[in-house]
């Protein structure tokens, strides 16, 4: 059984089902990893260089798995997989690669972006995919887990929430209120009140950062954490 990093078994634990492609699989563990443990019959690993195409392929030999070597979805056909993941990219990148072939998507999607959370969550609400679950998986530093499903109206996880807040940092984590996330929250707010300047970006996620403590009443000068550091 290969050894999944804490990002890579939060997301294994999102994922169940008879036929999953992986994106970007790189080394082929997490499809290994959910072929060994039943959590899907067969696995479709897509890689557009060749030393990760070779290394999936040799990691999924024996099992029901295969790699492709091509371009995002251009390695699958429409209706060929139940879920799909992509994982350890930017979110601009997701975007791009899902908005080439939007046919080929399925209706079960786990994302985990590296950066750019909110433009991920963007496309979902634009193109049929809600909410079911995200997580922040914490190694280093913070790694988000989306999952989707496709689905018809309006996303219930953004009922009641400040889009530009939920964008930015998830409805369901700003509901949920989970220590860490709260500790993480204090953290970047400290740290960006200590910039003598804030670009437009910056400014930005400040105001939203502050209106989510205030959400929580909490007053980010007065809390003291263990470790102060936040790395952007």
């Amino acid at each position: 059984m290969p050894h999944l990093d804490i990002r890579l078994k939060t997301v294994a634990k999102q994922i169940q089902a008879d036929c999953h492609a992986d994106i970007g699989s790189d080394h082929g563990n997490l499809l290994v990893a959910l072929l060994k443990t039943g959590r899907i019959k067969s696995a479709i690993a897509v890689e557009n260089k060749r030393l990760p195409f070779e290394n999936s392929q040799k990691a999924l030999k024996g099992l029901r798995g295969e790699a492709r070597l091509a371009d995002g979805l251009n390695g699958i056909a429409a209706g060929e997989v139940d879920s799909l993941s992509i994982c350890g990219m930017g979110g601009r990148s997701m975007v791009t690669i899902m908005e080439s072939h939007p046919d080929r998507i399925p209706s079960r999607v786990v994302l985990q972006p590296n950066r750019d959370e909110d433009r991920v969550r963007r496309w979902a609400m634009q193109n049929g995919f809600h909410l079911v679950e995200e997580h922040l998986a914490w190694n280093r530093r913070p790694y988000t887990v989306l999952t989707y499903r496709s689905a018809s109206g309006t996303d219930p996880a953004y009922d009641e929430m400040d889009d530009e807040a939920a964008f930015m940092f998830g409805p369901i984590n700003i509901r949920r209120r989970e220590p860490a996330f709260v500790d993480q929250l204090i953290r970047e707010h400290q740290y960006l009140c200590r910039l003598t300047r804030l670009n437009d970006s910056s400014h930005k996620r400040f105001a939203l950062i502050a209106s989510i403590l205030d959400q929580y009443k909490i007053d980010a000068s007065r809390h003291s954490i263990s470790d102060s550091k936040w790395d952007p």
